[in-house]
């Protein structure tokens, strides 16, 4: 085999169709474009995804790409901005009234950047765990952010999940009351089982009495009226 002896397949390549090249060549007349018709002209072509008109689909469709819906729902606050907020608790209503976080934000992150120096309360606010740390380490404290962003209406999401911690709360408190109240239980069905017994105790000492009892009682009547009779026959 030398390279220039390769060559395609038999079958693998066909030759370009000549159209338009009389009645003999199979394609003449009007040359595989059928009888009138916008296709059937010259320069008669529309662009792919056209409808004949009515609006085609990839304008129907909502443009979003990579953008995200929720942008700008939650923003991301320096803790140096926290810093120069003068009131101790920090929350989404104080950071939007300092003008840090937008008026339309429903959350915001606290994250480390620049440093803290006094103690604050950071409620109803994310926090990363580096600006968590530097707040604590500056003697202040953070609340979690769930409960703080359903109060200041954080969305639905934060909504059901507050009713979802909620509902948890309410079924613990229930097991631990039925936890507590177990041992009372407990002790007072033994005491009802013990009451049971001692009533059955005693319904069978009641019965083994009289069944002792009536037999003696029935002889010695029976041997009183056989005397009697002795007595009145004589």
């Amino acid at each position: 085999m030398r390279l220039n002896s390769l060559k395609p397949a038999s079958g693998a390549k066909h030759p370009r169709k000549r159209v338009g090249r009389g009645i003999g060549s199979g394609h003449g007349k009007t040359a595989g474009l059928g009888h009138k018709g916008q296709k059937a002209r010259s320069g008669g072509y529309h662009k792919v995804g056209f409808e004949g008109g009515q609006m085609p689909l990839q304008r129907r469709l909502p443009k979003r790409g990579f953008v995200s819906v929720s942008e700008g729902l939650t923003v991301e606050v320096r803790l140096f901005q926290v810093n120069g907020i003068a009131a101790e608790t920090v929350d989404l209503s104080s950071l939007k009234e300092a003008g840090i976080v937008p008026r339309g934000a429903l959350r915001a992150k606290v994250i480390l950047a620049g440093k803290i120096e006094r103690a604050i309360k950071l409620e109803g606010v994310l926090a990363t765990k580096g600006a968590r740390a530097a707040i604590e380490a500056a003697g202040g404290s953070v609340i979690a952010a769930l409960d703080g962003a359903a109060e200041a209406g954080g969305g639905k999401r934060a909504q059901k999940a507050a009713k979802a911690a909620e509902k948890a709360k309410a079924v613990a408190a229930k097991v631990e009351a039925a936890a507590k109240a177990e041992p009372a239980v407990k002790a007072g069905a033994a005491g009802a089982k013990k009451t049971k017994g001692e009533k059955a105790e005693a319904s069978a000492g009641s019965a083994d009495g009289g069944a002792k009892g009536q037999p003696a009682e029935g002889a010695k009547s029976g041997a009183k009226s056989k005397g009697n009779t002795k007595d009145k026959g004589k």
